[in-house]
């Protein structure tokens, strides 16, 4: 249900970090240094005031531990990534993305923390649910420790909803819906357009790929072998975006857009719908930008039926530095367990404490947990809620089935993003060509991983 602070879902990105260097060590004297990064900055004042306390918390707690914080959000740019990777430059207990995992192995920077996961070190194990456990573990190794895992909507702006003599209680469902909703929210005028995706950063080919998972089909074949996105509905989905772009004129001319712009245009008032998980209102058009939570709702991603066959799911993780020692190995995953593991605590897991700071409690996301500690965090959750779960019953209820993401997801996505820039820059794309060279790029792509 709650993410970490940047979901690409979220899959967040863009990473300016700042604080003390990444390198950190255990002394002789037991006393034990870990660097963290994906802090939350002082720009997100509420959840940089809880994570402070919850360091000061933790280590009044664990004195021979201090941590080191490394405050950026969001978390992650695949270039900077790479390239500290390359350098052995993480901190020592590094955020990543669910399908991050084959390029930190491949880089060798993982640290194998098998050893050191247990059902003692970390009691909620065996409910962590298995598919993000995956994304942490290759064979019977254990890399890290999943912090979230989502699955995506269609986020509204309500209140454009009801100026355009539309109900924001019945999100469109289906790609005709949407182009029609989102032409009469554009008649607005201001600014105002009716929908908007990305284009750019990984994050179109990313779109995309949840956008076909709902319509039924797939980015990869199940074999892992070839790119399967070159069918109807993949041009469906290319076809409905350059229809609301240069037929109904719905969709803004600024395009190439990366994560973070959608986010700012919906706080603004200035954008009707789009996709994304939850946590993009909790935690970012919300907090960070300023959008009031009373604006904003959630529906399916849209398809041709109206019924989503799925949702790409992903999240993020912490693993662990091949540097590390043993010593802040164990420190990382106390921490880890006290910090995003742990209904009732944490920046995120807190709820009272989120209600007391006025932050909106409640939002529906697919869990990261099962059994005991699912039910335990259902308890905590409610207890606390705030926000009008009307609002977000469509998306509830349409129990989209979480699909994971593709094999070489970052490599995939990177080569769909100028499929969907051309079909959202240009008058006249040939679609089954961009799909077609497309589909032989990713297929190159899959053969030299293979």
């Amino acid at each position: 249900m709650m993410a970490g602070i940047t979901v690409v879902a979220a899959l967040g990105l863009g990473a300016a970090a700042c604080g003390s260097s990444p390198a950190a060590s255990s002394s002789a004297s037991g006393h034990v240094t870990i660097s963290v990064d994906c802090a939350p900055p002082a720009s997100s004042a509420q959840q940089h005031k809880e994570w402070n306390e919850d360091v000061a918390t933790f280590e009044k707690e664990n004195p021979s531990i201090t941590i080191d914080s490394i405050y950026e959000n969001p978390c992650e740019v695949p270039a900077s990534f790479t390239a500290m990777l390359g350098a052995g430059t993480e901190p020592n207990v590094f955020y990543t993305y669910f399908t991050d995992k084959d390029q930190v192995l491949d880089a060798g920077q993982a640290a194998d923390i098998t050893p050191y996961v247990n059902t003692k070190t970390v009691p909620m194990l065996d409910d962590i649910v298995p598919s993000a456990m995956a994304s942490v573990t290759a064979g019977k190794t254990i890399y890290g420790l999943p912090t979230s895992n989502y699955t995506q909507g269609l986020v509204i702006n309500r209140q454009l909803f009801t100026e355009a003599g539309l109900n924001p209680n019945d999100p469109p469902t289906t790609w005709a819906a949407v182009e029609k909703d989102a032409a009469a929210i554009t008649k607005l005028g201001n600014g105002i357009y009716g929908y908007g995706d990305y284009s750019a950063g990984n994050n179109g080919g990313w779109h995309f790929s949840s956008e076909l998972d709902a319509m039924g089909g797939h980015m990869i074949n199940p074999a892992g072998t070839a790119a399967s996105f070159d069918t109807p509905e993949g041009a469906a989905i290319l076809q409905a975006l350059h229809t609301m772009r240069f037929v109904d004129h719905s969709m803004s001319p600024t395009q190439q857009l990366e994560w973070g712009a959608l986010q700012k245009q919906m706080a603004a008032g200035k954008l009707g719908m789009y996709i994304a998980a939850p946590d993009d209102i909790y935690n970012v058009i919300v907090p960070q930008d300023g959008g009031n939570i009373n604006d904003y709702g959630m529906g399916p991603i849209p398809t041709a039926t109206g019924t989503p066959a799925g949702s790409l799911s992903g999240g993020n993780d912490y693993m662990f530095a091949k540097r590390d020692t043993p010593a802040q190995i164990e420190a990382g995953i106390k921490w880890l367990v006290f910090e995003s593991l742990t209904p009732g605590q944490g920046v995120y897991f807190n709820f009272a404490r989120q209600k007391a700071d006025g932050f909106p409690v409640g939002f529906p996301e697919p869990q990261l947990f099962t059994g005991s500690t699912e039910a335990q965090y259902d308890k905590l959750l409610d207890a606390s809620a705030t926000i009008n779960p009307s609002y977000y019953s469509t998306f509830a209820n349409s129990r989209e089935t979480p699909m994971g993401e593709p094999v070489d997801a970052q490599a995939v996505y990177k080569t769909l993003d100028p499929v969907m820039l051309s079909v959202l820059t240009n008058p006249n794309p040939n679609i089954s060509q961009l799909l077609a060279t497309a589909t032989s790029q990713v297929n190159q792509i899959l053969a030299n991983s293979g």
